[in-house]
């Protein structure tokens, strides 16, 4: 994961709330239903559970709450410190969705929200083979994020949130890596898994892939 998108989340930890809570009316739409797409991440997954991008504990809490075993890895310092300040007993370590320790733990499943897409393809393909390669047989991937069901789709919805004055959401779109369903479709297939795709809201589809 590149070191920019690392370094945005310094500018928006302590606005994070106010924006998955639909408050700021540029990205009300991409987080519509926020809490609903956390309780299916969470309903989709049991056992021990590694979360990327723990951000502000959002997802860690329905984790913790469904009473599953959790390690979070979280690339941003401030984002890190929220979730261990809310979950001081809940281990939560530097590390992106490549670049991790878990030791020798026993895993059952991999959660994450709004976070694959800082991965280029060819990166998420990487992840994807270090996920199978560490999960057994019925092992999960369970991720939720913005994703297009083609590229003129994609290319559509930026047309789109520029033309209704939403820049900052249009610029989101052309500069971090979200991809398409086929594309992600034959990534999963690729490392072995059998992925199902429900949409969550305009913007983002919930993956849930099984280790075949």
């Amino acid at each position: 994961m590149g070191r920019e998108f690392v370094d945005i989340f310094d500018e928006w930890a302590d606005s994070y709330e106010a924006s998955v809570a639909g408050e700021d009316p540029e990205y009300r739409d991409v987080f519509e239903g926020y809490d609903n797409i956390l309780n299916a991440v969470a309903s989709s997954v049991s056992g021990k559970v590694i979360e990327f991008g723990t951000g502000t504990g959002n997802l860690t809490a329905k984790l913790v709450e469904a009473g599953f075993s959790v390690i979070g890895i979280e690339p941003n310092t401030k984002m890190r410190h929220a979730t261990a300040i809310r979950f001081p007993s809940i281990k939560v370590i530097d590390g992106d969705l490549i670049q991790f320790e878990v030791g020798t733990e026993s895993i059952n499943a991999f959660v994450s929200t709004y976070v694959f897409h800082h991965l280029t393809d060819e990166e998420k393909r990487e992840a994807l083979l270090k996920y199978a390669a560490l999960l057994p047989t019925n092992g999960k991937v369970v991720f939720a994020d913005t994703a297009f069901i083609s590229e003129e789709a994609k290319q559509e919805r930026i047309a789109k949130e520029r033309a209704r004055g939403f820049h900052h959401v249009a610029d989101d779109l052309e500069r971090e890596y979200y991809t398409t369903i086929p594309i992600l479709t034959k990534l999963f297939d690729e490392a072995g898994f059998q992925v199902h795709f429900t949409r969550m809201n305009d913007f983002v589809w919930l993956m849930e892939a099984n280790k075949l």
